[in-house]
């Protein structure tokens, strides 16, 4: 039996995305680490906060969505913005007005400033996770980025680890120095991100070219690869908001992203109050907080196999479908628990679909854009999908007003969303071949060649 060398590009491009995983990765996980727990650790302070303020589900549930209003005005320009003044500079602003924004939250004392703060803190954070992807998009080829996107939301979901018994830590802190619990969490989880600002504009690179870990003949490699994926791809290579909203393609991710961020936020945020409360009150508030860290896990694991099979196969759609259709049955598994530990085996089901779909759902989103339509592209799609982080918590917060307090249309509707967003994931496209034949080749470029670019001015 012969074995088959691999060919001179597909030793460099592993050489290159080896050095990615190992240079970049690690650091933009710690970076996207701080961004989710300043965005989320409201769900955590919600344990002891809304007691407090006594703000009840609405108030709280319209105050944790009201974030993703502020992200979705910003969204495009900022990506817009970074890729005119460059990922380090641009990203570095964006982590220092959060990290002062959610560090403010410690003094929300009213609805009105809860909505305000938390607004204000969608609007300073627009543009960092498709900033980020948009940025990796510089780095390898297409056909590599499930492999790599993977790899960064599954380490960020190992990080996140850290972040529970931090939590669970500073709501114990309750009354020291004349803070409450909830005031410690906002205040030490929000001051690293300022600080990393700085580290940021000290040693993040903006392009392949700037750094010297990379061969002269491996950045020549990833320059010229990028511009021939533009040259033949059938893609969006030009972006207006007239294209964006007549692309089928476009909107049709669009309609998945809104689905499962409407379904994961209208849980996610009410997480923890869901253990709680099938705890019977039996487990304390950093119980809660460390055991909602277990999903997390669960879901780093599976998506570091989920997006190197999706990669191995080019089999995104299918990845998508499947994904989100064992995240809707977790969700349907948290109806009938009965207890906190079998809801805990549910949700870590929910985030195991979950975060099997989501490097080859992203993988496929920057697949469809040029280079040209990469930064307003990402943005815009993550925007309008971000939407449902607004839709999510505020319909939870009146389903369980509306039903007294009971959990369960939430989570009926949640895995209703998921299995919605797994059929419109069967009738995307289907995959292009992840190594096509010559043959394959010349006909798709044949035919990309007879298109007109879709450009609307």
């Amino acid at each position: 039996m012969t074995v088959l060398e691999p060919s001179r590009d597909q030793t460099i491009e592993n050489a290159i995305v080896k050095k990615v995983l190992m240079r970049l990765i690690p650091f933009l996980a710690i970076l996207y680490l701080f961004n989710l727990m300043d965005r989320g650790n409201v769900s955590i302070a919600a344990l002891t906060m809304q007691k407090d303020l006594h703000f009840n589900d609405e108030v709280y549930g319209l105050g944790a969505g009201i974030f993703f209003i502020g992200y979705f005005l910003l969204e495009v320009p900022s990506n817009l913005i970074m890729q005119r003044v460059g990922a380090r500079r641009w990203i570095a602003r964006i982590m220092l007005t959060w990290g002062a924004i959610s560090t403010s939250m410690m003094f929300v004392h009213t609805p009105m400033s809860f909505y305000s703060l938390r607004f204000m803190l969608g609007l300073a954070e627009a543009g960092f996770y498709p900033g980020i992807l948009l940025y990796l998009t510089y780095w390898v080829p297409g056909r590599a980025r499930a492999r790599v996107l993977g790899s960064f939301l599954a380490l960020n979901g190992i990080l996140s680890l850290l972040g529970t018994p931090l939590g669970a830590l500073l709501l114990k802190m309750n009354g020291i120095g004349g803070l409450a619990g909830w005031q410690w969490l906002f205040l030490v989880e929000g001051v690293p991100s300022v600080l990393l600002a700085f580290v940021v504009l000290k040693i993040l690179p903006d392009r392949p070219t700037d750094v010297g870990w990379l061969s002269p003949e491996e950045k020549v490699w990833i320059t010229e690869s990028l511009i021939e994926e533009e040259r033949t791809g059938q893609q969006v290579k030009h972006l207006s908001f007239r294209v964006a909203l007549m692309e089928p393609r476009i909107l049709h991710l669009c309609l998945i992203f809104i689905l499962t961020a409407t379904a994961g936020n209208a849980v996610g945020f009410f997480g923890p109050a869901l253990l709680k409360f099938r705890s019977g009150g039996l487990w304390s508030d950093p119980v809660v907080v460390l055991m909602t860290g277990i999903p997390g896990l669960v879901g780093a694991i599976a998506m570091v196999f989920a997006a190197a099979h999706s990669d191995r196969t080019g089999a995104r759609r299918y990845h998508v479908m499947f994904g989100y259709i064992v995240a809707g049955f977790g969700f349907l598994a948290c109806v009938f628990a009965p207890t906190a530990g079998l809801t805990v085996v549910a949700l870590s089901l929910n985030v195991l679909g979950e975060r099997s779909a989501a490097g080859s759902y992203w993988a496929l989103t920057t697949n469809l854009m040029g280079a040209r339509a990469a930064a307003g592209g990402i943005a815009f799609i993550n925007s309008v999908g971000n939407l449902g982080g607004f839709l999510g918590p505020f319909l939870m917060g009146k389903l369980k007003t509306w039903s007294h307090g009971d959990f369960k249309p939430g989570l009926y509707t949640a895995a209703g969303l998921f299995f919605a967003a797994a059929f419109a994931a069967y009738l995307l496209r289907r995959d292009p071949p992840i190594n096509p034949s010559p043959e394959e080749r010349f006909v798709e470029e044949t035919a990309a060649a007879s298109q007109p670019e879709p450009h609307i001015p």
